[in-house]
């Protein structure tokens, strides 16, 4: 932790778009940010977030030029915090399949990103949530909605955990079939709607994932 009263929180940048109002977003949550690429950065700060914008393909691509999944996956090793947002939650799964693609994710979660099954794609817009009572992230915004935009979601959870390990908390959504909308897995936590795009509830979510860093 650093000497600040302020979590210091590295927005990953490896290519990926939109990451200014992920850093402005933090800014309102509480945290010191910094966008860089810097690898020793990223592994020293009290919380990275990975954002994702754009085909899965692409965003691995990005990752593995930039040694960004190298980073993640230490951080998490060490048991240090780590948040994905939209692809950058998708990316965290075995694989994803997307316009025919198969393309191999980063595997921190069993499973594959598959295609929503819903009548009108993308899902963009505004939506409710199925948050757990134990979640962090939802801790005072359970009924709350968020803005989402993609085609593409996890739509079931594989992972087997057992004792001492805690059971994931795992929050739903539902367009034309039921996805998984975010994930809390220890240090590794995601959401698959743009928390910085949500108003007062992304900035919500995101203290209480800063406030997180503050007890490691």
């Amino acid at each position: 932790m650093s000497a600040s009263s302020q979590p210091n929180v590295v927005v990953l940048d490896y290519g990926s778009g939109n990451v200014h109002s992920a850093v402005k977003a933090l800014e309102a949550a509480g945290a010191n940010v910094e966008l860089t690429g810097n690898r020793q950065k990223a592994l020293d700060a009290d919380g990275l977030l990975v954002p994702g914008v754009g085909a899965f393909s692409a965003v691995m691509d990005q990752l593995a030029a930039s040694r960004g999944a190298e980073v993640i996956d230490r951080r998490l090793a060490g048991g240090r915090k780590v948040l994905g947002i939209c692809v950058g939650m998708q990316v965290l799964f075995e694989r994803g399949v997307e316009r025919g693609v198969d393309t191999e994710g980063l595997g921190e979660w069993p499973g594959v990103v598959t295609e929503l099954d819903a009548p009108v794609l993308p899902h963009i817009g505004w939506n409710t949530v199925d948050a757990p009572e134990d979640s962090v992230l939802f801790r005072g915004i359970r009924d709350e909605r968020f803005y989402f935009v993609h085609s593409y979601a996890a739509q079931e959870w594989t992972l087997d955990v057992t004792p001492p390990f805690h059971e994931p908390a795992l929050t739903w959504a539902e367009h034309g079939t039921r996805f998984l909308a975010a994930v809390e897995n220890g240090p590794l936590s995601a959401t698959q709607f743009h928390p910085e795009k949500s108003g007062e509830a992304g900035i919500r979510l995101l203290n209480n994932w800063v406030s997180s860093l503050k007890t490691d």
